[in-house]
Parts: C-alpha cells; sequence; structure tokens
C-alpha cells in the first residue's frame, strides 16, 4: 500500500460486480491476516504465553471438576447420609478451588503483561513508522486521527490481548469441557444441549459481524473527533483571538454527537446480541430442568447427577453468554487492528535504496538541481517546479526571491529529499538524492525556519536536538554562539527552563535564537534559511542577524528572502516565477536585468529599477 492510498482499507472489496461469496471470502482472508500480524507482535513471548495457557487449562479444568465434587456431595453426603464421606468431599472441593485460585492469578499475572509488552511493542513500531512517511502523507491525513489511532485504538488492543481473548479462550475451553461433562453423565440430555447449540451459535456469527462493521464506524468517528480537539487547542490563541469559541464547540459538538450515533448503532447490536444469547440459553436450560426432573422421579438419574448435569449446563450456557459479550470486544480490537495494520501498510514514498551511494567524506557543500521538474501530490496537474536549474558552489550564499508560489519552499523541500521530481536530477556532494540514504542526505543540511519548531522541553533538550549526543558545555557555546546565552540566563531555571509547547514562554527573535543554535550545534555543511527575521522588531533582527552571519560562516547556504539586507549580502540571487527560474545574478544586476526583480525590489524596498547600462 502506498501513501497515495493509505486510506484503503484492508477490508474493502473489488469491483460493484463481486459477489457475496467473493466478498465474504475477502473478508475472511483480511481477519486472517489481521490474526497473522497480531499473532506476529505475540511470538517473542511465546514461552510466557505457553505458561498462560497451561494455567488457562488448569484454571477450567478445577472448575470443572468442581461439578464431580457437587455430585459426590449430594450423593454421597446427603443422600447417603454419610457425615465422613460429606467432610471428605467438601475437602477434596476446598483443594480444588485452592488450586483453581492459584492457576488463575497465574493466568492473569502472564496474560495481562503479555497484552502490556505487545502493545507496548505495537506502539512502538507503529509510532517509528510514522516518522519514515513523507510529507506527502501527512497532506492528506489529519495528525489528531493518527494520535487517535496510536492511543485510543492501541487501548482497546490491549483490553482484547489482556482481558477479551483470555476471556474467550476459558470460556472456550470451560463450554467444551463441560460439554464432555455432560455427555458422561447423560447422552440423551447432551444431545438436546447439542441441539440448542446452532440455535445460540448463529446470532453470534450474524450479530458479530455486525458489532465489527459498526465498531471500525463508532472508531473512525472518535478519531475525528480527536482530530478536532488536537487543532482546536493547538491553534487556542487564534481561537480565542476571533472569537471562534462558539463556532468550534459547534463543530465540536457535531462530531461528537457522530461518535455517540455510531456508538449507540453498536451498542444496540451488542446489547440485542447479549439478550438473544441470554433467552436462548436460559430456555434451553429450562427445558433441561423440566427433561432431567422426570428422569430423577423415573429413577434413571440420580439427584446428584442432575445437580452436576445443572451445574455443566450451566457452565456451557454460562460460556455461550460470556463469549456472546467478548465477541464484540474482539470485533472492536479487529476493527483497531485493522486501522492499525492499514498505517504499518502504507509505504514511505521516500525510500532507502538497497545499495545506497554513500556522499563523500568530509563533506564538500556542492548543490546542484538541473531540469527539474516536480508536482506536489494534491496538485498533479500544475507544476511547483518546472525545467529548473540551479547550481551553488560549496561555501556560496544563494538567495531564492520570487512572488508567494513561485517554488522557493519547493526548492528546500527536495534538498532534503522529503520528495523526488517527476523528471531531472537533484545532486549533492556530486551524488544523485535519488541514489544515497535519505538519512545520510538530511545530515548534510541544517535548516531555520522562518517559524522555528520549539518543542515542550528544556532549553537544553531544543538545542540538543540538533545532535542529541553533544554535551551541555556544547549545547552553551552553540547557544552563546547564537547570541541566545543572554536571554536563556535569566529563564527561571536557566537552560533546564521548560519553554511550553511551541514555544509559548519565548518571543519570535528567541526562538529564532534557538533555532539557530540549534543548527550551529548540528555543524552541518549546508545551511537552509528560511529567512529569520522578515517578522521581528528592529533589535530582535539586529540579534539574529548576528547569529545569522555567524551561522554562515564556512557553510554553503541557501537563503529564502524577504529583506534587502539579505540579498545585498549573498553572493548571488535566483528569482523564480511560477516554478521557472526567470533570473540569476547579483542585486545591482538583476536591478537591470530582470524585471520581476525590479517590481519586486520596488514593491517590497522602495527601489526604482536601474537603467540597462548604468
Amino acid at each position: 500500500m502506498t501513501e497515495g492510498a493509505h486510506d484503503v482499507s484492508l477490508r474493502r472489496g473489488g469491483p460493484g460486480q463481486t459477489s457475496r461469496g467473493e466478498e465474504r471470502a475477502q473478508a475472511n482472508l483480511a481477519r486472517l491476516a489481521i490474526l497473522k500480524e497480531l499473532l506476529r507482535f505475540i511470538a517473542p513471548y511465546k514461552g510466557r504465553a505457553a505458561g498462560a495457557t497451561v494455567a488457562l487449562v488448569v484454571a477450567a479444568s478445577a472448575f470443572l471438576v468442581v461439578g464431580q465434587g457437587l455430585k459426590q456431595v449430594i450423593d454421597r453426603g446427603f443422600v447417603g447420609d454419610d457425615p465422613s464421606a460429606l467432610n471428605h468431599a467438601l475437602a477434596l472441593l476446598l483443594v480444588v478451588v485452592v488450586v483453581m485460585a492459584v492457576a488463575t492469578y497465574v493466568r492473569f499475572y502472564l496474560v495481562s503483561w503479555i497484552g502490556e509488552r505487545v502493545i507496548a511493542d505495537l506502539r512502538r513500531k507503529v509510532y517509528s513508522h510514522l516518522l519514515t512517511l513523507s510529507p506527502g502523507f501527512y497532506e492528506s491525513t489529519r495528525t489528531g486521527e493518527m494520535i487517535s489511532r496510536l492511543t485510543a485504538d492501541t487501548a482497546m488492543l490491549e483490553t482484547v490481548i489482556g482481558t477479551s481473548v483470555s476471556m474467550a479462550l476459558r470460556n472456550t475451553l470451560m463450554g467444551l469441557g463441560a460439554l464432555v461433562m455432560l455427555a458422561a453423565t447423560s447422552w440423551k440430555l447432551t444431545a438436546l444441549v447439542l441441539l440448542g447449540v446452532p440455535v445460540v451459535v448463529g446470532p453470534i456469527v450474524l450479530f458479530g459481524r455486525k458489532v465489527r462493521r459498526l465498531s471500525r464506524a463508532s472508531q473512525d468517528r472518535v478519531a475525528d473527533l480527536g482530530a478536532h480537539i488536537d487543532e482546536s487547542l493547538h491553534e487556542i490563541r487564534t481561537v480565542q483571538a476571533y472569537g471562534h469559541e462558539a463556532e468550534d464547540r459547534r463543530r465540536f459538538e457535531e462530531r461528537l454527537e457522530a461518535a455517540f450515533a455510531a456508538a449507540q448503532r453498536r451498542i444496540r447490536a451488542r446489547a440485542l446480541l447479549i439478550s438473544a444469547v441470554i433467552v436462548l440459553v436460559m430456555g434451553a436450560i429450562g427445558v433441561i430442568l423440566w427433561i432431567g426432573g422426570h428422569d430423577v422421579l423415573a429413577g434413571r438419574l440420580t439427584a446428584g447427577e442432575l445437580s452436576a448435569f445443572v451445574f455443566y449446563a450451566a457452565v456451557v450456557a454460562g460460556s455461550a453468554g460470556a463469549i456472546s459479550e467478548v465477541i464484540g470486544d474482539l470485533q472492536r480490537g479487529a476493527g483497531a487492528m485493522e486501522r492499525l495494520m492499514e498505517i504499518l501498510h502504507t509505504e514511505p514514498e521516500i525510500q532507502r535504496p538497497a545499495r545506497p551511494v554513500p556522499l563523500p567524506e568530509p563533506p564538500v557543500g556542492r548543490v546542484e538541481m538541473e531540469r527539474v521538474t516536480f508536482f506536489y501530490p494534491a496538485k498533479p496537474e500544475h507544476p511547483a517546479l518546472y525545467d529548473f536549474t540551479l547550481r551553488v558552489e560549496p561555501g556560496g550564499r544563494l538567495a531564492l526571491v520570487g512572488p508567494s508560489g513561485a517554488g522557493k519552499t519547493t526548492v528546500f523541500l527536495l534538498l532534503l529529499r522529503f520528495y523526488d521530481p517527476a523528471a531531472g536530477s537533484i545532486r549533492v556532494d556530486g551524488v544523485d538524492l535519488r541514489a544515497a540514504d535519505p538519512a545520510e542526505v538530511r545530515r548534510r543540511f541544517a535548516t531555520v525556519p522562518q517559524e522555528p519548531a520549539i518543542f515542550a522541553a528544556s532549553v537544553l533538550d531544543n538545542v540538543r536536538y540538533g545532535r542529541p549526543e553533544a554535551t551541555d558545555a556544547e549545547v552553551r557555546a552553540a547557544c552563546e554562539a547564537a547570541f541566545a546565552a543572554e536571554f536563556i540566563e535569566r529563564l527561571p531555571q536557566g537552560y533546564e527552563t521548560p519553554l511550553g509547547e511551541r514555544g509559548v514562554r519565548l518571543s519570535g527573535g528567541e526562538r529564532q535564537r534557538i533555532a539557530i543554535a540549534r543548527a550551529i550545534l548540528a555543524d552541518r555543511p549546508i545551511l537552509l534559511l528560511d529567512e529569520a527575521t522578515s517578522a521581528l522588531d528592529s533589535e530582535s533582527e539586529r540579534m539574529v542577524q548576528k547569529a545569522l552571519d555567524r551561522l554562515m560562516q564556512g557553510r554553503t547556504t541557501l537563503i529564502i528572502a524577504h529583506r534587502l539586507s539579505t540579498v545585498r549580502s549573498v553572493d548571488r540571487i535566483a528569482v523564480l516565477d511560477q516554478g521557472r527560474l526567470v533570473g540569476i545574478g547579483r542585486h545591482e544586476e538583476l536591478l537591470r536585468s530582470s524585471p520581476l526583480y525590479a517590481r519586486l525590489a520596488e514593491l517590497q524596498f522602495g527601489l526604482a529599477p536601474l537603467p540597462p547600462g548604468r
């Protein structure tokens, strides 16, 4: 499954002409695939699973023995009027109960441990896979939905693995064992029980399929709810600034009611399933009691045998009822696992070659783009870059200018290999990016975006993001080089101060200097700047510009430029318009040779174009 088709369900059938039989076969194959995936996560803990299975068998067997103990108590103790036999039977019954309790403890502990461990492994794998998916995937996927799958769906699976599966196996084993004991007691009554089994199993199968479909729909609506919460709370300042609380509340309530309606349909189907099973099972027990009672009166059964038979019949009925309840959880778990598998089966568009070409060491810092054409997946008919050629020599400084949508940011995204071009080639230090390991390519670049990413962590952790193994001393040196040490030392806890979500405790200029310190610490040969000073006041701009000048020393630098001070300090300026390179040169040259650059300079900087030849 590719990223472009990541929303395709594993259960989806073929064309509209597909027969019902083929659809059922495809659904069965999908269920088998989900089961295989789940077993793959359980396999590393097969020793504990085996221990839990043994404990389950012991506990279920001990419970079934209770029925025989009940028979002995009644026939030998009460009916036989033998106090010693009664004492002996009760003592054995107590031993059986103790064995059952110990086995139940072992089973519960091991099964719960496996559930917690498997879900931790699954969350780790899903999260790791999400980090490998390229930006194209997130263009068409809401972050809140992914969070819901990683939390709510895995929590559902945790319940299934740690509780529901164990209950299903326990009740299945007890039900089958009870049927064997029923047969040993009375073939005639057992035949009546077996005749009732299809009547009980039929509704379970019929409603189980419906519960699974409704469970999937319910989980999708919960994911919509999570996505809305994520968006509104992340942008709470904008929500409140525009007085949008009432509208966001209304939209939240719409999604909430949709989630409730989906859950209500699922609950109604599950409640109908449980009530139908109860009526059928208890009705069957009533018939058995009536027939068995007549057999006792006729002397064909003893009172103890009838009591044991009723006990085992109740076990069969209870097992069927419990399975009918658990089946809903299992179906919900199958839906949750299916949604998680959709993520894991989504393959990144940008993948590491089987035999990547290594980039030269030490790094050179040369960047080349040759006749590159690129389309964003969301806009396949409009090229973001067309026949674009650019070359930056090691240590060179190049500014990219142009109107909004000209393709400046696209150049950065292609250099970082978040996307591959439809045509042409991109090379770093002479190696085509398609032939190199994407992780190795990205280690050649340091970025300082216009809106820097600041995490809800300390200053040390935020700066160390550029090189996780860096020492505290190296982090402090990078902050001093970025002219950030002064304001950091004024923070309540200095370098240990948490910066809040998205750096809410810092000003715009302070966030920029943290991002510059991160890039300095990373110490990479090529620097990508989405001009960091365009939205700052004069004093903040001066400090950030000083930090940038120090950062750019000895590095190949590409800058998305908005200010005259930036374009005048670079070696060359590339003018982009509608994805094409329409001019390249120095500031004074372009004022004469490029009408677009001259117009931009006049609009942004108040400069009149220079006459040709001047």
